[in-house]
């Protein structure tokens, strides 16, 4: 859509207000609001002018002021607000100098692709995330200097199983046996269906809804392939659209990677491949139909994996997830079809436009945009530098002999390990000025001083379970 079509479409469909978004540096959409006859074609090009203070990781007091640029391409209907709203999707300019903002993450994903095809190597990169999320009937957390707890609740839980419901009528689900039960056992099926609609309306293609491996409400609804930019668009889309269906219902989302002990946790396996004049690099005669293009590919994300879950799998929680006994790609390896490894290969198809890989470590509190384009990053410099991503392993990588597992290298084990990673590896991130080294080190110091310290500096129960009577 253009700016000259939507105006348009605010003018026929008589739409009252136009809530303008952008993401901060973390991954969260921002707002504000205003009329809609504020939105004239004139704004597409001047903006709309705001504090920029305020937003985590970004501009200081002293140069504040910062300019919203709405794109047209991005808006949809609100379906929540009362009063007939638009959503749109911005970016952010410098009233000065009217340069992109370096800070803001959708900034870096327009890089990327703007970089990708100054390379020659393809035109459009594809990617499909699969999120997943539980879905919980009463969430309950505090933090004081005396106290510490957290409460989740699901009528699925299995730990209902003898709860007085009045009456309780016993379909629980199991720890790991969530992936596929019909209703009775899924309660979640119309509240999922809800959010597939909503999607479909808001201009994202579903491609299926279903229940998730963990007990206790855990889902998954995959959304079709989509270049960089619009996918990681549509991931903040998809977000807003599912948590506000999930609160008509009286029931919250949340997309924290490991939010259950004992059960599997939620990832986003994030599906990838390079295009070049509407034809697939990806497909081939190598390994599991790979092309050498496709192999290089994986090459750069295992040889950069380490540095990449900074982005990836950036909070201290994500770690939790990344542990051995639950799917868990902790491994950096690739294999055509072993679930245990950090990149699969598809093979559902023999389609060479199906040809893809699947990087299967990242989790959604991941922000798409930084996310998306330091794997992109990753892969290109494996092809632009031809590194061999070695032998594929074929094998239960679980059931190893330890003096073979000791040979394939590991993911990090905590979000401090990982900024470490990133701290040493970034050159391939600043290639066409994609990522640049003041937002990689705002990154880092925000995660350490903001995050890392302040989960570090506070008693966990278990802690207080493992060393009360020492």
């Amino acid at each position: 859509m253009t700016p000259e079509e939507l105006v348009k479409k605010i003018q026929e469909e008589d739409i009252k207000l136009v809530d303008v978004r952008f993401v901060d540096l973390l991954g969260t959409w921002q707002h504000f609001t205003v009329p809609a006859h504020v939105i004239t074609e004139d704004v597409f090009e001047e903006g709309l002018g705001f504090d920029g203070s305020s937003i985590r990781g970004w501009k200081s007091i002293d140069e504040s002021d910062m300019l919203v640029i709405p794109d047209a391409s991005t808006a949809f209907v609100d379906p929540f607000a009362e009063v007939n709203t638009l959503n749109i999707i911005c970016d952010i300019v410098d009233p000065i100098t009217k340069e992109p903002y370096q800070r803001h993450p959708r900034a870096i994903a327009k890089k990327a692709e703007e970089y990708l095809k100054s390379t020659g190597i393809a035109d459009v990169a594809f990617f499909g995330p699969e999120l997943e999320f539980f879905i919980f009937d009463d969430v309950r957390f505090d933090i004081k200097s005396n106290t510490a707890y957290y409460q989740v609740d699901s009528i699925e839980g299995i730990w209902n199983s003898g709860k007085d419901e009045d009456p309780n009528l016993g379909y629980k689900i199991r720890h790991k046996e969530g992936y596929f039960p019909v209703p009775p056992a899924d309660t979640l099926q119309d509240l999922r269906s809800e959010i597939v609609l909503e999607l479909e309306k808001a201009g994202i293609e579903v491609e299926a809804h279903h229940h998730e491996v963990a007990t206790a409400g855990q889902a998954e609804i995959d959304i079709k392939y989509a270049p960089l930019l619009q996918q990681a668009d549509n991931v903040m889309k998809y977000k807003y659209l599912a948590k506000n269906v999930a609160s008509m219902y009286g029931k919250t989302i949340t997309f924290m990677p490991k939010p259950l002990s004992g059960d599997n946790g939620t990832g986003m396996h994030t599906h990838q491949s390079l295009w070049k004049d509407g034809k697939p690099l990806f497909a081939g005669n190598g390994y599991a139909g790979l092309s050498e293009i496709g192999l290089y590919y994986i090459g750069g994300i295992l040889k950069h994996g380490k540095a990449l879950a900074a982005f990836t799998n950036p909070t201290t929680i994500s770690y939790k997830r990344l542990i051995p006994g639950f799917e868990a790609p902790i491994n950096l390896a690739y294999s055509s079809r072993n679930r245990s490894a950090a990149i699969r290969i598809p093979m559902y198809s023999p389609s060479p436009k199906a040809k893809r890989i699947e990087v299967r470590f990242p989790d959604p509190t991941a922000n798409p945009y930084l996310a998306f384009t330091a794997m992109l990053m990753a892969g290109l410099d494996g092809i632009i530098n031809k590194i061999d991503p070695g032998e594929p392993l074929d094998k239960n990588i679980y059931d190893l002999p330890p003096e073979e597992l000791a040979r394939v290298n590991k993911m990090p084990a905590s979000l401090e390990e990982a900024l470490n990673e990133l701290e040493k590896d970034y050159e391939f991130l600043l290639r066409g000025d994609v990522f640049t080294e003041d937002l990689i080190r705002a990154w880092i110091d925000y995660k350490r001083e903001n995050e890392i310290k302040y989960v570090n500096s506070i008693p966990h129960p278990a802690e207080f379970y493992l060393y009360f009577d020492v």
